[in-house]
């Protein structure tokens, strides 16, 4: 059994696992210590700093999510030298770039807006110089704004760790910095496959929902789970909506297996065929090769499909007959589906198009 360690946090004494972090101890028991660069299942950096705690008879204030604990460690999470260094950090990420929370679509949904309303900051110390990049609008499902970047680097590690890409990295330094593929490639140009994995993790405006720019504010939209239908791996996902039409798609690293909260481009981006007008929602049939195709019941397409399917058989025998199921069905209709294809027609000529 691994021996465990006695560290004190705020004054409460708890045994912990050797190897931890401060950051993990302290919300493992409650204590909530504020970040920015931090991203689960991925290399801790300390890049934002805005998680510093204090600790005992250390030199300056700590980075919790990367300073492992120690028997015996003593962390204080708010004192005051804690408190203005965070308020430092968080009006410097301010003033660097164009945070205008008006038009941006995260708006009530930013982390660091988010930050700078709990500690109470009403405008930064230091004048507000905007990088001056231009927005990267080039493409149909994403856009990317990096004056409003923090350069946090969790784009990079989730496309990097968590996806496996390797497309992102840092560029340039200083005040130059920024994020992007190497080379300064477009991103058409380079081997992003435009999963959105660096759009799910941002924690700002930098990267965002092409097709939900002015489609709703965070908090007008309604999120349900649901899985995926467009193969058979089954990924959980959220659907936000809004007056009954999907906004955007988002993975959610709570539910776990069997994506870890990953999507690939199609089940991030290719629900719009659920509203589209085009997209058909009334049987339509072609009596003859001369006309065109005409609405009619249900009652009608299925006596039509029947009758076809009865026809066929009685000429060339039940394997003439061949069914694909499609992953858009449920678990349960493809059953049904199979069965009767095995049952009805008589025939084993049943494939699945997940397996195709």
């Amino acid at each position: 059994m691994e021996k465990k360690i006695s560290v004190t946090i705020d004054g409460r004494e708890v045994s912990v696992k050797p190897g931890q972090t401060i950051l993990d101890v302290a919300r493992s028991i409650g204590i909530f210590i504020p970040t920015l660069c931090h991203l689960e299942n991925t290399t801790n950096v300390g890049a934002c700093r805005v998680c510093v705690v204090e600790v005992e008879n250390a030199r300056s204030l700590v980075a919790s999510c990367c300073m492992p604990v120690s028997p015996g460690m003593v962390v204080k999470t708010n004192t005051p030298a804690v408190v203005a260094a965070r308020k430092m950090i968080v009006e410097l990420l301010w003033s660097s770039g164009d945070h205008n929370c008006l038009t941006c679509e995260q708006n009530g949904a930013c982390e660091l807006q988010n930050l700078v309303y709990s500690l109470k900051i009403d405008q930064p110390r230091f004048p507000i110089q905007s990088p001056g990049h231009a927005l990267d609008d080039s493409n149909k499902m994403i856009s990317r704004d990096l004056n409003k970047c923090v350069l946090c680097g969790r784009c990079i590690r989730a496309c990097n760790e968590i996806q496996v890409n390797e497309v992102l990295d840092f560029a340039q330094r200083g005040s130059y910095a920024k994020v992007g593929p190497a080379f300064d490639l477009d991103y058409i140009d380079s081997p992003c496959v435009f999963c959105g994995e660096c759009l799910q993790v941002c924690p700002t405006g930098a990267i965002t929902f092409k097709q939900a720019k002015f489609a709703g504010r965070p908090w007008e939209l309604s999120k349900t789970r649901t899985t995926c239908t467009y193969c058979g791996v089954g990924c959980q996902m959220d659907l936000y909506t809004k007056d009954n039409k999907i906004v955007k798609v988002s993975g959610n690293r709570e539910y776990g297996q069997p994506n870890q909260g990953s999507l690939c481009v199609k089940g991030r981006f290719g629900m719009d065929f659920v509203s589209h007008p085009d997209r058909l929602k009334k049987p339509l049939i072609r009596y003859n090769k001369s006309e065109s195709l005409k609405e009619v019941s249900w009652d009608e397409a299925f006596s039509f499909v029947a009758d076809k399917l009865k026809a066929i058989k009685d000429k060339s025998g039940p394997d003439s007959i061949g069914g694909l199921a499609s992953a858009r069905c449920t678990n349960e209709e493809n059953y049904l589906f199979q069965k009767f294809f095995r049952a009805a027609i008589g025939t084993n000529n049943v494939d699945h198009c997940a397996r195709l």
